[in-house]
């Protein structure tokens, strides 16, 4: 089994915007890390979403992981500090915030 770790970044997010989508290869990701950081001027909020539809659960749903965590102004969050978060083919990883929020997420991607 080969693993690869990787970073995915967006910048600027506002609206629901997709952060990463679990390819067909691999079939297993793990989220090891999620750095939300504000660019504004003000205090912003932000939410993170995890939407399922792996056909090997018993219930597929979107769920937050978090939902409107306020980020200061010049300050950033740190989301799943210490926890991992298993994500399966085509599972999605969404952010939304109220105004200019850069993402870091880094994963460990299981071939």
């Amino acid at each position: 089994m080969a693993n690869t770790f990787k970073v995915k970044t967006k910048a600027g997010v506002t609206t629901l915007a997709t952060v990463y989508t679990v390819p067909t290869t691999p079939a297993t990701t793990i989220i090891l890390g999620l750095i939300l950081g504000n660019t504004t001027a003000s205090g912003i909020t932000a939410t993170v979403t995890l939407s399922s539809n792996t056909a090997d659960t018993e219930s597929n749903a979107d769920v937050e992981l978090v939902t409107n965590a306020p980020i200061p102004v010049g300050s950033s969050l740190e989301i799943l500090s210490g926890s991992k978060v298993v994500m399966q083919t085509t599972d999605i990883l969404k952010v939304s915030a109220s105004g200019a929020c850069d993402v870091a997420l880094s994963i460990l991607e299981m071939t």
